[in-house]
C-alpha cells in the first residue's frame, strides 16, 4: 500500500500538439544590462529576438523566445539580474523581517500524520516544527518510536524531498521516490525495512508515477522515455507502464503497457488489488477521462481485458472481493457513482449500481471492510458509511463544517483515521471505529491559533452570466466592512480541482494581521461535477475569469475591501487566472500575484508537460477559432503598452519542469517593457526549486514573507496593520 504525505496540493497534469510554423528566428547573444526607468524602479532591459510564428496565416511575434531555454547562460544572467532588482525592492520594506519571524513562529510546532500499519510496524510522519521536510517514523514493540526515513538528510539545503512511499505486501520492503530540486523527474529507491539498507541500484528518470507492488517480488511504475537534451524539447506523449522485478537491472524492466502506437497515451498508471489477483491499468490521452484495462495476475500469460476503451469519463478501481470489482465512475453519472461488475465481463453494459448518482460530487474510499462515500455539498464535506452490499449504515458525524481526508485502510484494519480542517480550524486527526461509527480525537493540532477569534462564512454571488458561485470568506471577528481591510482573493478554476476549506499556516498569519482571505469555487473546478468543470474549459474558459472578476467586485461592493486593498493570487492554472484577469481588468485590484503560471497560451502545449492540458485549454493549432480564443486571453499576448497594471510580483522557480519558468519569464518581460504606471512589475525566481511539491519549509517561509510584504507595502502600509 502506498502512503503519500501531501503538504502542498495543486497539480496540473500533462497531452498533445505540435509547434507552430516559425518564419524566422534570431536569438540574442546576451542579455542587455542597460536599465529602463519605470516609476522608482530600474529594470534590466530584456533583449528582444526577431521571432515570428504563423498561425492560420496570422503573424505573431515572440521576442522573448530565447528565455524558453532556461539552462542557457543568457537566461541565467537574466534570472540573476531580475532577482537582484526584486530582492533590492523587497529589502526596503520595513516589516519584511517581522513577517518572516511571525511565519516562522507560527510554523514552529510539532505536526504529525495519522498512523498506518505495514507488516509488523506502525508508521507515521512528523515534523518537529521548522524541519524542511517531514520525517517518516515507526513505532517499535516497546511503544517507543524511531526515525525510519529522514528526507532532511537527502541534501544539504533540504531541496530533495520524499514523494511516493509504497510498502511490499508483507511490509518487509519499501520502495520510495525522491524529487531533487522540485523536479517532476524522480528516482525510486528500494530498501529492506529491518536494516534500512538499499537493496539494489536506484531506478532513475521516473515521472508521473505511482508504485504498486505485486507481492514482495517487484512493482509497477510509469515513465516517459528519457528526455534527449533540454527538458523543454522532451516529448511526453507516450507514458509507459513497466514492471520491475527486484534484483534485475532497470534496463531490463519489461513494458507492460505503452510500447506500441495503439497504447500511446500521455498518462498511464497501475493498481494491484489488495489480494494480488488483478492489475488495473488506467490510460489517458489528456485530463478528459481515462481508458481502463484489466489483467488477471493469477494467469501470467493472460491478455489484457478492456473495461473501457474511450476517454470521455473517469473510472477507477475502488476494491475487489474475489472476481467482483468495485469501480467509481462518472460514466453517465457526472457527479460519480459506485458500480460493481464481475471481472469475467467487466464492460459497462454489465455494471450494476451500488451507490447511486446524486446531486453532489462523490469521492469514495475503503477500509476495514466498508465503503466510505464522501460528498461535496457546496464544497463542504459529508460522509456516509456503506457495507459491500451497498447498504447505508450511517451518516458519519463530523466535528464541524469543513473538509475531511482519510477513511481508508486495509480490509483487516479495525481502526481507521481521518483528518478534519477548515480555513479557521487547524488540522485535527480523529480515530474512527467502523463497527460503531464513533470518533475520538487522536491528535490535536499544536498550532497557536484560536479558532474562536475568527469567522469563516460562505456566500453565493452572481457571475457575469448570472451563474451562482460559492465563496468562503475568512477574517478576524470584529471586522468592519468599511472597505479598508487588506484582502487576498485566491482562485484556481481548472482541471476538475476542487478548492475545499483547509487550514494554512501562512493564511492564519494573514488573518491574524487583520487580513481577509477569500476563496471562490470557480467554474473549471470539480466542486459541482463534470458539468461545472466543462463550463470552464476551452472556449468557455472566459467563464472562469468572469467568475473571479465577479468575486472581486462582490468583495468591494459588500465592503470587505476596496480596490486599493485587494490582491489576487493563484498558482499554476491559478497563475493563468491571475494573469488573464489583471490584463483584462487592470483597474480591478491593487496587487496581482501570479505564481508558476501558464501564461503563454499559444505555446504552452509545446513544452514538456503542457501538451497534456489540451482538454482544459484547447491548443493554438486546433482550429482558427480556438487560436483566436486563446490569443484573446493569453496573458503574455495581452499586456498592452500604455496601460497601468496592478503592482505585480510574478513568482516561479528555475527548475519547474511542469509549468516551465519561460511562461513567467516572458510575462514579466512584457510587463516591464510595456507598463505605463508607477506600480512595480517584478519577478521573484526561486533557485533550485520546482513547481511546489516538496518545497523546504525554510523556502516556504521566505516566499510567503515576501508575498505578504509586497502585498501590504503596495496597499500603502508603512507598518503592519
Amino acid at each position: 500500500m502506498k502512503h503519500v504525505l501531501s503538504i502542498l496540493t495543486l497539480s496540473l497534469l500533462a497531452a498533445c500538439g505540435g509547434a507552430p510554423e516559425t518564419d524566422s528566428v534570431t536569438e540574442p547573444n546576451s542579455i542587455t544590462m542597460t536599465e529602463t526607468k519605470n516609476g522608482a524602479i530600474s529594470y534590466p532591459q530584456t533583449a528582444k529576438g526577431e521571432v515570428v510564428d504563423s498561425y492560420f496565416e496570422q503573424k505573431i511575434a515572440d521576442p522573448y523566445r530565447w528565455l524558453e531555454d532556461d539552462r542557457s547562460s543568457e537566461t541565467e544572467a537574466w534570472v540573476k539580474a531580475q532577482n537582484k532588482v526584486t530582492f533590492d525592492y523587497l529589502e526596503q520594506i520595513p516589516y519584511r523581517e517581522q513577517i518572516k519571524q511571525k511565519l516562522a513562529a507560527s510554523w514552529n510546532y510539532e505536526k504529525v500524520s495519522a498512523p498506518f500499519k505495514e507488516g509488523k510496524y506502525t508508521y507515521f510522519y512528523k515534523n518537529d516544527g521548522l524541519q524542511n521536510q517531514y520525517v517518516l517514523y515507526r513505532q517499535l514493540a516497546d511503544g517507543t518510536s524511531e526515525v525510519f526515513l529522514d528526507p532532511n538528510t537527502f541534501s544539504e539545503d533540504g531541496t530533495t524531498s520524499l514523494a511516493e512511499v509504497s510498502f511490499s505486501k508483507d511490509g518487509s520492503k519499501l520502495a520510495y521516490s525522491i524529487s531533487e530540486g522540485g523536479s517532476d523527474w524522480r528516482k525510486i529507491i528500494v530498501i529492506d525495512v529491518e536494516t534500512k539498507q538499499q537493496l539494489e541500484t536506484e531506478l532513475v528518470d521516473v515521472k508521473f508515477s505511482g508504485i504498486s507492488w505485486l507481492g514482495n517480488e517487484g512493482f509497477y511504475y510509469s515513465s516517459y522515455d528519457k528526455p534527449d537534451g533540454s527538458e523543454l524539447s522532451a516529448k511526453t506523449d507516450q507514458h509507459k507502464l513497466y514492471y520491475h522485478k527486484l534484483g534485475t537491472a532497470q534496463k531490463d524492466d519489461p513494458v507492460v503497457f505503452g510500447a506500441v502506437d495503439a497504447e500511446k497515451h500521455r498518462y498511464v498508471g497501475a493498481t494491484v488489488t489488495e489480494d494480488d489477483r488483478y492489475l488495473l491499468i488506467s490510460a489517458a490521452v489528456s485530463t478528459s477521462g481515462n481508458k481502463l484495462f484489466l489483467k488477471d495476475l493469477t494467469k501470467p500469460d493472460s491478455a489484457l481485458v478492456t473495461i473501457l476503451d474511450h476517454t470521455g469519463s473517469d473510472t477507477d478501481l475502488l476494491d475487489n472481493e474475489g472476481s467482483k470489482l468495485y469501480l467509481v465512475t462518472n460514466l453517465n453519472a457526472p457527479n460519480k457513482k459506485v458500480v460493481t461488475v464481475d471481472a469475467v465481463k467487466p464492460q459497462p453494459e454489465h455494471w450494476v449500481d451500488l451507490i447511486p448518482h446524486t446531486d453532489n460530487v462523490l469521492s469514495a474510499s475503503t477500509g476495514a471492510g466498508y465503503i466510505f462515500a464522501e460528498y461535496m455539498v457546496d464544497a463542504i464535506a459529508k460522509v456516509q458509511q456503506y457495507d459491500y452490499s451497498g447498504k447505508l449504515l450511517r451518516d458519519i458525524s463530523l466535528p464541524g463544517v469543513g473538509s475531511v481526508g482519510g477513511f481508508s485502510g486495509k480490509k483487516a484494519d479495525d481502526t481507521l483515521y481521518y483528518t478534519f480542517t477548515n480555513y479557521t480550524t487547524a488540522q485535527t486527526i480523529y480515530s474512527f471505529a467502523p463497527a460503531t461509527g464513533s470518533s475520538e480525537v487522536y491528535s490535536k493540532s499544536g498550532a497557536d491559533f484560536d479558532s474562536n477569534n475568527y469567522v469563516s462564512e460562505q456566500v453565493f454571488y452572481s457571475s457575469k452570466d448570472g451563474t451562482k458561485v460559492p465563496m468562503i470568506i475568512s477574517y478576524k471577528k470584529g471586522l468592519k466592512r468599511d472597505g479598508s481591510n487588506p484582502t487576498i482573493l485566491y482562485g484556481y478554476g481548472g482541471f476538475n480541482v476542487s478548492l475545499t476549506p483547509g487550514f494554512s499556516i501562512p493564511n492564519a498569519v494573514w488573518l491574524d494581521m487583520g487580513g481577509v482571505y477569500a476563496v471562490p469555487n470557480l467554474r473549471g473546478g470539480g466542486e459541482y461535477g463534470k458539468a461545472w468543470h466543462s463550463a470552464g474549459t476551452q472556449m468557455q474558459k472566459q467563464n472562469v475569469f468572469d467568475d473571479f472578476i465577479a468575486a472581486a467586485e462582490y468583495l468591494q461592493q459588500e465592503g470587505y475591501t476596496s480596490k486599493d486593498k485587494l490582491a489576487i493570487r493563484g498558482g499554476s492554472n491559478g497563475g493563468l487566472l491571475v494573469g488573464a484577469v489583471m490584463t483584462q481588468r487592470p483597474d480591478l485590484v491593487k496587487v496581482a500575484l501570479p505564481a508558476v503560471g501558464v501564461l503563454d497560451m499559444l505555446r504552452y502545449h509545446t513544452f514538456t508537460a503542457g501538451a497534456g492540458w489540451a482538454y482544459d485549454y484547447g491548443t493554438s493549432e486546433q482550429s482558427k477559432e480556438m487560436f483566436d480564443y486563446l490569443l484573446g486571453y493569453s496573458p503574455v499576448h495581452n499586456v498592452k503598452a500604455g496601460v497601468a497594471h496592478p503592482a505585480t510580483m510574478v513568482t516561479t522557480a528555475d527548475h519547474d519542469d511542469r509549468v516551465v519558468p519561460a511562461h513567467s519569464f516572458k510575462f514579466a518581460a512584457e510587463l516591464q517593457a510595456k507598463d505605463a504606471g508607477v506600480n512595480p512589475q517584478l519577478i521573484r525566481i526561486e533557485t533550485n526549486a520546482g513547481h511546489g511539491a516538496g518545497t523546504p519549509v525554510s523556502k516556504q517561509i521566505e516566499q510567503m514573507a515576501d508575498i505578504f510584504s509586497f502585498t501590504l507595502y503596495n496597499m500603502g502600509y508603512q507598518q503592519l496593520p
